[in-house]
């Protein structure tokens, strides 16, 4: 009897001291805590009412120890979306530690049942606080998975809407100016932590969607945050060189570089019709650029990379000289044979030598080398038929 009076007399010392622990603990951590003082006020105010529901549910608590796993989260719905938003686990420890010195302090003279009473507590709560910040990273890390395969599926079908820009910001994105988009296949064990750590380090920022076999990642340079020294500046394919690891077997496409995320659904649509004909190329590099296959892409209907070829290729040399024109079909229909072409166009060999070496100064494209041949005949075909059926409507329209 003698216990139980003790205890509620306890109780209701606990019950009249409550306002001033609180008081008490509030300012203990504005002179302790750094970080709680220069909160705003709306957030230091939140911080504030988790340490009396803290307190308030100690009392509630030693009176009845059962209640430990409804209490232990009643602390932290006292504000729980203002509390993860704005105050860290480490944190959150540091409140609870607070505020059990404070009260330590003020119930010292009661005798050691209300001391361990406290401490005990105290690790109940830890534990509480760990198991909410787990809780909400896990759903927080679902959440950004879905969030982050629909900003890629929309970039991959280039259905872009109004929301995408904020979609964007809420996946933490910190890209900034060029991107480009990388596709391969996925390896068995994908290990996305991996590849992100990667990218880290070479001052890039990614976006990761897995479709079934298939690996596609958008590439962004990021000014990072925690990075003190910086980072030489690497080319989209020395990017996708060094995040090639990561991939499974087979090729990998990396599409042309574009000026904002936004525009990064052409970057893939390119990669994604290069992936789909790398196979026809037996010797492609890993990666290989989808401008590279652009022949392929073209031969399967691609109509991106046949407008590509035609404005990057046939239209530049026309415009420039139709000599160079004449030159290129003569030096590819002959075998890229010097000496035949020359013979051909009634011209000395060197004279072809310098020709050849304007039309790659004009297009960037060396006729000399096997693929590239391929890349320029494929142009000059595309070319040469567009100009044709273009001859053939215009008599058409003028008799309409």
């Amino acid at each position: 009897m003698t216990d139980d009076s003790s205890k509620a007399e306890t109780l209701a010392w606990l019950r009249r001291i409550s306002g001033d622990l609180a008081t008490a603990t509030i300012n203990r951590l504005e002179e302790t805590l750094p970080w709680y003082a220069e909160m705003p006020p709306a957030r230091r105010s939140s911080v504030g009412l988790v340490a009396q529901a803290g307190i308030t549910s100690f009392i509630q608590w030693y009176e009845d120890p059962t209640s430990t796993p409804r209490i232990a989260a009643d602390i932290f719905a006292a504000a729980p979306r203002e509390l993860l938003r704005s105050v860290s686990l480490t944190q959150t420890l540091q409140l609870v530690r607070v505020t059990v010195e404070v009260t330590e302090e003020r119930v010292a003279h009661r005798g050691d049942d209300v001391r361990e009473a406290i401490l005990k507590y105290s690790r109940d709560v830890a534990f509480a606080a760990a198991d909410v910040y787990a809780r909400a990273a896990e759903a927080r890390g679902l959440w950004d998975a879905r969030l982050e395969a629909l900003v890629v599926d929309s970039i991959l079908t280039g259905e872009t809407d109004e929301e995408l820009p904020s979609r964007i910001a809420a996946l933490g994105w910190h890209g900034h100016g060029a991107v480009a988009v990388l596709v391969g296949t996925a390896p068995p064990q994908f290990d996305v932590d991996q590849l992100r750590r990667a990218a880290r380090k070479m001052g890039v920022d990614v976006l990761v969607g897995v479709q079934g076999l298939r690996l596609v990642i958008v590439i962004g340079r990021a000014d990072l945050p925690g990075r003190a020294e910086p980072v030489p500046e690497l080319t989209f394919l020395e990017i996708a060189a060094r995040l090639e690891p990561g991939f499974g077997p087979g090729h990998l496409v990396l599409g042309p570089t574009v000026p904002a995320l936004v525009d990064a659904s052409q970057s893939a649509r390119a990669a994604l019709a290069g992936f789909a004909v790398a196979s026809a190329w037996r010797h492609a590099p890993r990666p290989v650029e989808a401008d590279d296959l652009l022949p392929e892409r073209a031969l399967a209907g691609d109509p991106v990379a046949k407008a590509t070829l035609v404005e990057r290729i046939y239209r530049p040399l026309l415009a420039h000289s139709a000599d160079l024109v004449a030159t290129l079909w003569s030096y590819l229909d002959n075998g890229r044979s010097l000496e035949a072409t020359a013979r051909e166009l009634f011209v000395h060999p060197n004279t072809v030598r310098y020709r050849l070496k304007r039309v790659s100064d004009v297009i960037g494209w060396d006729a000399t080398g096997p693929r590239e041949a391929l890349i320029l005949q494929t142009a000059l075909i595309l070319g040469s038929i567009g100009n044709d059926l273009t001859r053939r409507r215009a008599p058409q329209s003028r008799r309409s």
